[in-house]
């Protein structure tokens, strides 16, 4: 409820009130005019007064004190009602506050003076039960994914302990088998050192309480170095990058976690990209805008899931590939690191390429 909602409300209480203590305190006037003046009907009076004629008499001879006091004490009873009737409201209103909380799968019901405070409450109900089912789905996956991962961590680490075991027990290994050993457990413990990393962004990520430390840095010159790091990733699938850039794209923004944004595209294009083809990489420059491109070939995204790629821990491979799967948090660490630097980012798909595009 904004603060016009909400003067708006109280008013209408407050004249709904006063409008009570009007209506009924001219409704009792009425009825003691009945009684002591006859007004508009003499019967009345007349039958009153042949109950007890002195004390009709009385009442007549002092009428004016009498419709004074009876006139202020109808006041004030009226106002008494009115104001227990709205605290009666008030309890009401805590008391749904707190069935919001203890039972917020349960409607709240309020009197037709609280209508909108009601369906504000029903809304508030409604977004809480959301977003508790939302952590609740989260925190499952967070879970599931650490579950996968330390079956995952487990499985190269065996590896390793087993090929260095038959390299210091076997005193009769040839040379051409113990670089064979030593290279699959150098591969193991990268991937295992790969894996590590992955745990670290599920248990301590979050970018939002990260202050980030600006500087004016070269766009042109970090992608070169980022190319030149990927560079022996690029074999087993024997894939090229195409790189379309000016000679310097400089900009103010921190170059740390916006070489790791790049970083997780990259290492995105190179997982989904198919074999023997090209990434391209393209920067564009406009006046002070900065439009950076990450485009290959690779499947086809099915529309709904191209709507999830940037939510934490969703995967397009549902198969969990141990060689290429993630934690599905690398889409989501680029879109809140370009974030933090007021930039934008989309992807779109069609049957041969996927596009990443950033704006800064």
């Amino acid at each position: 409820m904004n603060n016009n909602e909400f003067i708006k409300f109280k008013n209408s209480i407050a004249f709904k009130c006063i409008f009570k203590i009007l209506i009924y305190s001219i409704i009792s006037f009425t009825i003691f005019k009945l009684i002591v003046d006859g007004l508009y009907n003499d019967v009345i009076a007349d039958n009153i007064s042949s109950i007890n004629r002195n004390l009709y008499l009385w009442c007549v001879q002092n009428k004016t004190i009498l419709f004074i006091s009876s006139f202020f004490s109808i006041i004030i009873i009226v106002a008494f009602v009115v104001i227990r009737n709205s605290n009666k409201n008030i309890v009401k209103i805590m008391t749904s506050m707190d069935q919001i909380l203890k039972e917020p799968e349960k409607e709240i019901k309020l009197s037709d003076d609280l209508l909108i405070l009601e369906n504000r409450l029903n809304k508030i109900r409604i977004d809480l039960i959301a977003n508790k089912n939302k952590a609740q789905e989260e925190a499952q996956k967070k879970n599931d994914l650490i579950m996968y991962m330390a079956h995952d961590l487990k499985t190269p680490l065996t590896s390793v302990i087993g090929y260095l075991t038959l390299l210091s027990e076997e005193k009769d290994i040839s040379k051409s088998l113990q670089e064979k050993y030593l290279k699959i457990s150098l591969d193991k413990s990268l991937r295992l050192e790969e894996l590590t990393n992955q745990f670290f962004d599920i248990t301590r990520y979050d970018l939002h309480d990260i202050p980030i430390t600006k500087n004016r840095i070269d766009l042109s010159f970090l992608i070169d170095q980022l190319i030149d790091e990927f560079y022996p990733m690029l074999q087993a699938k024997n894939l090229k990058f195409l790189v379309n850039k000016p000679e310097h794209t400089y900009y103010i923004g921190d170059g740390d976690k916006l070489a790791r944004a790049f970083g997780n595209l990259i290492k995105n294009a190179i997982n989904y990209s198919y074999e023997n083809t090209e990434i391209e990489i393209n920067i564009i420059q406009e006046n002070d805008k900065i439009n950076l491109i990450f485009k290959n070939k690779g499947d086809k995204i099915p529309e709904y899931k191209l709507d999830k790629l940037f939510d934490k821990f969703y995967r397009v491979d549902e198969s969990r590939a141990s060689t290429t799967g993630g934690t599905g948090l690398g889409l989501a660490i680029t879109k809140e690191i370009i974030e933090l630097h007021n930039g934008t980012i989309s992807v779109k798909n069609d049957d041969e390429y996927i596009e990443f595009s950033i704006k800064l």
